[in-house]
């Protein structure tokens, strides 16, 4: 009867290094939640604004050849909004570097960079460059012959 009694008591719980082990484990695993998040913001933040500027750009392409008026698009890098004129602005993340490039006739405040684009699919020209906290990014430039959107790597 003694022997069962120690069997018994041996199987009916965890012993300490079990537990500081599993305790351990926890630790290691709640450490890296922080990480992925930060990571996951990051990511959610540049794809929601390179799709948004770049439909914001055909949204203002599209404007000008169906309406048969020119249509503009803009950034407000200072307060990191963009859209179309005369329509709804959106904004983007404060975790992107966001610069933009238009040409200089277009350019009628400070700081706000516009693309117009004409009834006939043309455009002024421009490019707008999201560059992600890791530094990968991407550069959206808009063909001022053809008013084409095209994807392009970052300029250094």
């Amino acid at each position: 009867m003694p022997g069962d009694l120690r069997s018994r008591r041996a199987s009916c719980g965890f012993t300490l290094i079990e537990l500081i082990v599993a305790l351990a484990v926890v630790g290691l695993l709640l450490a890296a939640v922080p990480v992925a998040i930060e990571r996951a913001a990051d990511s959610l933040a540049y794809r929601s604004a390179v799709q948004g500027i770049a439909a914001s750009m055909r949204a203002a392409r599209n404007r000008a050849m169906t309406d048969g008026a020119p249509a503009a698009f803009f950034v407000a890098v200072s307060r990191r909004q963009y859209g179309v004129e005369g329509g709804e602005s959106e904004r983007f993340s404060d975790r992107l570097a966001v610069t933009a490039t238009a040409a200089v006739a277009v350019r009628r405040d400070e700081g706000v960079q516009r693309i117009v684009f004409m009834p006939d699919g043309s455009s002024s020209g421009g490019s707008v460059q999201i560059v992600r906290s890791s530094g990968q990014g991407v550069r959206l430039r808009v063909d001022w012959l053809l008013g084409r959107i095209t994807h392009e790597p970052p300029a250094s």
